[in-house]
């Protein structure tokens, strides 16, 4: 259990750090041919699906990336997530509540 608490602690404290990164600027580039085969990964999952998924990487870090694109994510999709949770307290609370159940 304090294993647990101290890997949640530790991605928190992750997550936060790279939250102090953020510009308040975003660049949208849009592509000028048709022949892109690059998509960008748009997610709206709740901080509890994001929760299990994350417990569901640390039980198996080696198929983090089948993981992921079965969720319909890539890594920086998943990360992008995280970090739009971990802004809200409520909703990094509810994302390390069930991280911590499905762990």
């Amino acid at each position: 259990m304090k294993r647990t608490w101290i890997a949640a602690g530790a991605m928190a404290l992750l997550l936060l750090g790279g939250c102090k990164k953020q510009t308040t600027t975003e660049t949208v580039v849009t592509p000028t041919t048709t022949s892109s085969s690059s998509t960008t990964v748009v997610t709206n999952m709740t901080p509890e699906e994001l929760g299990q998924i994350g417990a569901e990487i640390k039980k198996k870090p080696a198929e983090a990336k089948r993981i992921l694109s079965e969720h319909g994510l890539d890594e920086a999709s998943f990360e992008k997530a995280i970090r739009k949770v971990s802004s809200n307290v409520e909703e990094s609370r509810r994302y390390a509540a069930a991280y911590k159940k499905a762990s």
